[in-house]
């Protein structure tokens, strides 16, 4: 992300400068909304093993992942501490942890609709405030769909695990070890050529969510 604006490091300092808090403040929001969401869902359908490990809470260091916030502000794509979910304490099994899964991006787009209100209103009129309530909502977004890829370990997979038959389910569930490689190689790849591979998936839901919360 910031990688694209480092010309604006040099030509104006406090504008990097500003983007950057717009950002890492806008990443804290939609990173600790999911991964809190997910400890919420879990411990309601009957798995504590994220409360009693502290992650039934909104304070962003409970969540956050050093390397993974660090790549997020810099490439764009980063990632937060998974929460520990016990699949066996669920009472209706992979349907359970699909709908743990799910809650994460459901509460995104849930942030990017109540922050959408005060700008729809006329409420805020600071620009500042205006810029950080607008890349709050792409930020969540951006979460929202990079995790509906149903590609290991991003919650996607998690969902199409939780829908699928059982047979079908155990067969992908044999492949999930070469998601975080597919990944990867497809960020590189994304890197390398410019192709945006990243935002052709999951650009039209980010704005089309976009613009009905707005009302744009």
């Amino acid at each position: 992300m910031l990688f694209r604006y480092l010309d604006l490091l040099v030509s104006d300092p406090g504008d990097f400068f500003l983007l950057l808090i717009l950002v890492a403040v806008a990443l804290l929001v939609a990173l600790t909304v999911h991964e809190f969401s997910h400890a919420l869902v879990a411990n309601g359908l009957g798995d504590d093993t994220a409360r009693r490990l502290g992650r039934l809470s909104l304070n962003p260091l409970r969540h956050l992942d050093p390397a993974g916030t660090v790549l997020f502000l810099l490439a764009g794509f980063g990632w937060a501490k998974p929460v520990p979910v016990n699949l066996n304490s669920l009472p209706r099994g992979r349907l359970d942890m699909a709908l743990v899964a799910v809650a994460g991006p459901i509460s995104n787009v849930m942030v990017t609709f109540l922050v959408a209100i005060p700008i729809r209103s006329g409420l805020v009129q600071w620009t500042f405030m205006l810029d950080l309530l607008n890349v709050t909502i792409i930020f969540n977004l951006i979460v929202a769909a990079i995790n509906l890829i149903p590609i290991f370990p991003l919650d996607g997979s998690k969902v199409v695990l939780g829908i699928v038959p059982r047979q079908l389910a155990t067969t992908l569930s044999r492949v999930e070890t070469y998601g975080p490689v597919i990944l990867i190689l497809v960020i590189i790849v994304d890197y390398v050529t410019g192709l945006g591979l990243i935002w052709r998936a999951i650009g039209p839901m980010v704005n089309a969510v976009r613009e009905l919360a707005l009302g744009v």
